[in-house]
């Protein structure tokens, strides 16, 4: 998208208007008001396009000496209705910008066609329906910044219309419906094409292997579709080729002719199925600074030549078969770095310690392979780095790293879980800073030992993660003293005592105010919704307190805690009613109180939190009816089982007149027996099943 803002810049740039005094024709300014006519809402532009004024004074109108509408820019204005035909009156108007408004009806021919616009921008609106096919007799127009994008245009690309576009230099039709396969004839007919942006449609089929007509095309991005096949030969021609992407579609086969492309400086095929390995031949893109070949079927080593590449930013290689290790890519040499995602790979034996001459490396993910040994001490030289995940690796000596680590300034989001086996949670006082730390986790490390006291001087920590370790004693109250903290999890311990209070004094989780916003370098998931997130905000409020050993009652100071999103206490041996006051948590999605030993009713005023979505409180000792209103009736059965004293229609215990209890049809007497099978045998005696079965349901329930 940089690139095309650049061509914009550039093309728009290319004839300034002058503004003039001079009155336009009568033909024009009704041209104008003919637009105005067709607009719900103008955004205020009526009370300055005024009949006693000549429309060159008007907002938004340009005209250049002889009086004539060069430049019609209404972007951001607030717009609604339809774009007037009556525009394309306008006979020497080079540049219509109305983007981001809510126009909506169609793109009129008038303007496609037009034999004066050199820039169409009506981008971010409503637009629909397909585009008009312009008759093949049509004389080249000339059109040279086409911008569609981020409407809502079906159909398939029209393909008269874009002969006649000899002048096209700009083409962006992304984050429309645009279905069928790309034009074969685009270059062809537009030789001076360099940006071509088709991302987030619906084509489908193969890459043209007419592109290779577009001798000067410099960016080519068609992601997020529905193209299939191989890059095709002919592509890796375009030798003038700065940006390449086509991530999230169904592309296969190798990449071996990628290296042709001499000017990449963006590569992006994510998100398809490519395979085989990255060819050696990589190093022969010297001006390459983003390389993505996430989530593909790629294996093999990484190639030697890949450090040739000293411009690179930006080495996202995750979720692949990539294997080896990582000491034949002399890292030194990649000066530039700032991410390299290697997740979910194969990659063994160290980290290499050249990785850590990358200076400016901002982010660095290992998560999901195999190495194993200690940190080195030389990560510390990463200055910048502030995003670090290092877990489900074989890494030892937990304390050594910790206090490596606590060093840098720079770090925000620490992620070292599922390494570490077995060993102890470290209580060294010489873990001293993590000053700027927001997100933590050490969790599935089987750690023994208590919630160490250095966690407390973590004064910007917001999402702390320690479940599935093997932590025990009870939560230390410093732990409200964190005022940032809005997301904990320490499930899957084995914690003891009463779920203390110093949890419902928790300032973030009281309060409804947005947690503090900090962008994560790199993707990262959140297992309660299965989203992937950038920011640190977006995800919830959440309290996990599952799988311990709790006791005593849920206090009634959860109600506190109005911020919550999510509240799990379920596997513990909590006693007692569910406090009325969790009622108050109306924020609350998600609420699993299950695999404890609870008493009583459940709360009527539960109906209230409109927003709960997932309600679990099976394997309790609970009573009475289940609240059939709202929400709950959506809840499923293993929401309610294993309280034989519940009752509801929703499940098989029915509330009735005497006491609710589980049916078995050993209770059935010989009566009901006799008459079912009666009626099964003999097709008679429907009603005196009736009869008997209600006159015994009566009874049981």
């Amino acid at each position: 998208m940089s690139s095309l803002g650049l061509a914009l810049v550039l093309l728009v740039s290319m004839v300034s208007p002058a503004t003039t005094r001079s009155s336009c024709s009568k033909q024009e300014e009704n041209s104008l008001l003919q637009l105005l006519a067709g607009l719900s809402r103008h955004g205020g532009l009526a009370a300055s396009w005024q009949s006693n004024t000549h429309c060159c004074a008007w907002e938004g109108i340009t005209c250049n000496q002889d009086g004539k509408v060069t430049d019609v820019s209404l972007a951001s204005r607030g717009l609604e209705g339809s774009i007037s035909p009556f525009l394309g009156n306008l006979t020497s108007l080079l540049r219509l910008k109305l983007s981001r408004n809510s126009l909506s009806g169609d793109l009129p021919l008038e303007l496609v066609s037009s034999s004066s616009i050199i820039v169409l921008d009506v981008s971010f609106n409503r637009l629909t329906g397909a585009l008009h096919e312009l008759p093949s007799s049509t004389p080249a127009r000339p059109l040279q910044v086409m911008n569609i994008s981020s409407n809502l245009f079906t159909g398939q690309f029209p393909s008269t219309t874009w002969k006649a576009m000899e002048n096209l230099v700009a083409l962006n039709a992304s984050n429309n419906s645009f279905t069928g396969q790309i034009p074969m004839t685009l270059c062809a007919s537009a030789p001076s094409l360099a940006v071509l942006e088709l991302s987030f449609n619906k084509f489908s089929g193969n890459i043209p292997p007419g592109l290779s007509s577009c001798s000067v095309l410099k960016m080519l991005s068609a992601g997020y579709n529905n193209l299939c096949g191989n890059l095709p030969v002919e592509l890796f021609n375009v030798t003038s080729l700065e940006h390449l992407s086509l991530p999230n579609n169904w592309l296969d086969g190798a990449v071996n002719g990628i290296s042709k492309l001499t000017n990449l400086v963006t590569l992006d095929l994510g998100e398809n199925g490519f395979s085989g390995n990255i060819p050696e031949s990589i190093g022969d893109l010297k001006r390459l600074e983003e390389l993505h070949l996430e989530h593909n079927n790629m294996s093999g080593e990484l190639p030697t030549a890949l450090s040739n590449c000293t411009n690179l930013v930006t080495i996202d290689l995750n979720t692949n078969r990539f294997s080896g290790q990582l000491n034949e890519v002399k890292f030194a040499s990649l000066s530039n770095l700032r991410k390299l995602d290697l997740l979910f790979n194969n990659f063994t034996g160290t980290i290499p310690e050249s990785i850590y001459s990358c200076s400016k490396l901002s982010a660095l993910r290992l998560s999901y392979n195999q190495f194993h040994g200690q940190l080195s001490e030389k990560i510390s030289n990463l200055k910048s780095l502030s995003f670090l995940s290092l877990s489900n690796n074989s890494l030892t000596n937990i304390t050594r790293t910790l206090q490596i680590l606590s060093s840098s300034k720079s770090l925000t989001t620490l992620y070292i879980g599922c390494n570490f086996l077995h060993e102890t949670m470290p209580e060294d006082d010489s873990i001293i800073g993590f000053e700027n730390l927001q997100v933590l986790s050490m969790s599935e490390c089987s750690l023994s030992g208590t919630i160490p006291d250095w966690l407390s001087k973590l004064t910007n920590l917001g999402m702390l993660f320690l479940q599935s370790n093997q932590l025990s004693g009870q939560v230390p109250d410093w732990i409200s003293s964190l005022n940032l903290l809005f997301y904990l999890d320490i499930s899957n311990n084995s914690f003891t005592g009463e779920i203390p209070t110093a949890l419902m004094e928790m300032p973030m989780l009281r309060s409804d105010k947005t947690a503090a916003k900090v962008f994560f370098e790199l993707l990262v998931w959140n297992e309660n919704t299965f989203m992937q997130y950038l920011m640190l905000s977006a995800f919830p409020k959440v309290l996990n307190l599952a799988i311990n050993n709790f006791t005593g009652v849920i206090p009634e100071e959860i109600g506190q805690l109005k911020g919550l999103i999510s509240l799990n206490l379920s596997s513990n041996r909590l006693s007692g009613e569910i406090p009325k006051q969790i009622c108050n948590l109306t924020n609350l999605q998600v609420l699993d109180l299950s695999g404890n030993q609870l008493t009583g009713t459940i709360p009527a005023a539960l109906k209230n939190l409109h927003f709960l979505s997932r309600f679990n409180v099976s394997n309790n000792d609970l009573e009475g009816p289940i609240p059939n209103v709202g929400q709950f009736s959506t809840f499923p059965d293993s929401s309610f089982g294993g309280n034989p004293k519940l009752c509801s229609p929703m499940i098989p215990n029915h509330c009735g007149s005497a006491e609710a209890g589980p049916v078995s049809t050993k209770h059935i007497g010989n009566e009901v027996i006799f008459a079912i099978a009666f009626g099964i045998f003999f097709g008679v005696g429907v009603l005196y099943d009736q009869i008997v079965l209600s006159r015994y349901f009566a009874k049981a329930l």
